[in-house]
């Protein structure tokens, strides 16, 4: 078989990015201008999706960024054990996480029995929300952020060590500045993957609701055109993270070397 050229090559990726983004088209010929006015309780539902996808990712950050390093540089038995059932979040359909969530948690569970003996209930409140985002995009984080710093070298590291640096210092002065861009990137996706969670946020914190419920109750309550306004405050502050961050990655990717038998 003949090698594509590079010209249909072009053309071909070109025509597949146009297929992905005719759903936003859609969204900008079907949006009605002329009546462009939130719902009511839009704006508590931005305002929620916010501050606590904001939460959430401090908590993912926190807890997240050590396994992903342990992950990375730690060789230990069990370690491919680990790395499978970091997965099984992932992998389980969002609102089979929802049940399973609400199951553990609400209060009827054990853990959420527990909880609830403390005066902290976990379905429905502000802490159920949070907890339901975590576990919805810590993985992602993890996954990325693991990424990065295995693409840091470990030689660096050691070099660092060798001068008396603590790990905590290594990590801070080497590993830190060498994948930030890396873990910027694992940040944004699971801020745009928590800030768009809907099925395990529908079951186990139908209230307070944020951006992706009140969608939904829009679309029951008002019809489609009721939506749109909403979605596009969605993508305003869900995705220019994350644009800006892949054109940062863009302008730092290596350089193609020119082809030295082509010259």
């Amino acid at each position: 078989m003949s090698r594509l050229r590079p010209h249909w090559t072009l053309v071909l990726a070109l025509g597949w990015l146009a297929f992905l983004l005719l759903p936003v088209t859609a969204l900008v010929t079907h949006t009605p201008w002329g009546h462009f006015r939130l719902a009511s309780g839009d704006v508590a539902a931005l305002r929620t999706s916010l501050v606590y996808t904001a939460v959430a990712m401090v908590i993912v950050v926190a807890f997240g960024t050590p396994l992903a390093w342990v992950l990375a540089r730690r060789r230990f038995r069990g370690r491919a054990w680990v790395e499978g059932l970091l997965l099984v979040p992932l992998l389980t359909p969002p609102l089979a996480l929802g049940i399973l969530l609400t199951t553990l948690y609400g209060p009827y569970g054990w853990l959420g029995g527990w909880f609830a003996g403390l005066g902290l209930s976990l379905t429905n409140t502000a802490p159920a929300f949070v907890l339901a985002q975590v576990y919805a995009s810590a993985p992602y984080y993890v996954v990325g952020a693991r990424a990065a710093i295995e693409g840091v070298s470990p030689e660096l590291e050691q070099l660092g060590r060798t001068l008396g640096d603590s790990p905590w210092q290594v990590f801070r002065r080497v590993t830190l500045p060498l994948s930030w861009l890396g873990l910027a990137a694992a940040l944004s996706i699971a801020w745009v993957r928590a800030l768009g969670e809907f099925g395990v946020v529908l079951v186990m914190a139908y209230y307070p609701q944020g951006i992706p419920v009140k969608l939904w109750v829009n679309l029951q309550d008002f019809g489609l055109p009721s939506v749109y306004p909403l979605l596009w405050l969605f993508f305003l502050v869900g995705l220019p993270l994350p644009l800006l961050l892949g054109l940062l990655a863009w302008r730092r990717r290596p350089q193609a070397r020119p082809d030295v038998a082509g010259i």
